[in-house]
């Protein structure tokens, strides 16, 4: 083999060396970044509005505190999480209620045993509260205790729509054989006062149901759903039953989660997850579901940023457009309006009654 035969097969196979090495190198770039076994950093939360808003400061977070159930508070949390409450549902405010007289008390069993199947009436929550004997409380019906009167409710307004004549015509019905039962005498509203209130609850609902979102989108390199994950679960969420979801948990027991984030549900189900390509999650705030006192819009910004930031994204709202912080701090300032008007009707959000009638 002549010189030049040698040094044509060298060269071609140094050419074939960097065809090879090039095709290694761009398919190992174009996977999904992938978790690792490092934990996320965790992050701790502002204190409040008035300091997320700084956004330029430049500052690092403090630390955040994981939740412990490692001691007897946490067995105390599982136990009054499993406890079914027997405290009173109704309220006039955004309940139809029908007082039952009674001409003596009854045993809590009769009452159980003359409720309706169902609890609710055509789209709308239903329920039968008892003045318990010996407490002069009301609550849910329970066997053991007797009660000397009670009232059944349905709601005025979900988020379905207004109550309306035939579902009130329904709870009628279903009240009157209730208290038939129990040889009680039932007194209704007139129906058309009744409606007229859901319409007029139903028309401020409509004007103070707020939920928020914002996406993440990948800048260069996509992401796999143990990455997000991984991230995600730094800034506190935790996964949740649905496939492709979290959920960063409120402060306060007995409450929903403060924000949700999703992504492609097949993603997250697909036989190797890690080599699936994500390029968009999702953050959303219902905020008639969450307490003002958690900042919710607040934390929804720190988080969105702080991922943004550790995964190379973007923010943007649902028509694909950058969010800039002036826009944060201009839907604040309108939430803060929202909220003062749902504290003034008394349906606060975050409250028993602002989760039930934004439900």
């Amino acid at each position: 083999m002549s010189t030049l035969q040698i040094s044509l097969a060298v060269g071609g196979s140094l050419v074939l060396v960097g065809i090879v090495a090039h095709g290694a190198w761009s398919a190992r770039r174009n996977l999904p970044k992938q978790a690792t076994p490092k934990p996320a950093p965790d992050i701790e939360p502002a204190p409040g509005p008035e300091n997320y808003f700084q956004l330029d400061d430049g500052d690092g977070l403090p630390e955040r505190q994981e939740p412990s159930f490692d001691t007897d508070a946490g067995l105390a949390a599982l136990t009054q999480l499993t406890t079914p409450e027997r405290k009173p549902v109704l309220d006039i405010l955004i309940d139809a209620i029908a007082p039952v007289t009674l001409a003596s008390p009854i045993a809590g069993e009769a009452a159980l045993a003359a409720m309706p199947g169902t609890r609710r009436v055509g789209s709308k929550p239903f329920a039968i509260e008892g003045l318990r004997e010996d407490s002069r409380e009301w609550e849910i019906p329970a066997a053991g205790y007797r009660y000397s009167a009670f009232q059944c409710g349905v709601q005025l307004a979900n988020r379905t729509g207004a109550l309306n004549a035939i579902e009130y015509s329904e709870f009628v019905m279903k009240t009157q054989a209730f208290a038939d039962a129990i040889g009680g005498e039932v007194e209704f509203a007139e129906m058309q006062g009744e409606v007229a209130r859901a319409r007029e609850l139903d028309q401020f609902a409509g004007a103070h149901d707020a939920q928020l979102s914002f996406k993440l989108r990948a800048v260069k390199t996509a992401w796999s759903p143990g990455y997000v994950q991984q991230c995600a679960a730094g800034q506190g969420f935790i996964p949740s039953a649905t496939p492709g979801r979290m959920l960063l948990p409120a402060s306060q027991a007995g409450h929903g989660p403060i924000l949700g984030l999703s992504f492609d549900s097949q993603a997250a189900q697909a036989e190797d997850p890690e080599q699936t390509a994500l390029y968009e999650v999702a953050l959303s705030l219902d905020v008639p579901q969450v307490l003002r006192s958690e900042a919710p819009f607040a934390r929804m910004c720190e988080v969105a940023i702080a991922l943004a930031g550790s995964m190379d994204g973007v923010i943007i709202d649902d028509n694909a457009i950058l969010v800039r912080p002036e826009a944060m701090e201009a839907i604040h300032a309108d939430l803060e309006q929202l909220y003062d008007r749902m504290d003034a009707r008394e349906l606060s959000a975050g409250s028993a009654l602002g989760r039930r009638l934004f439900s």
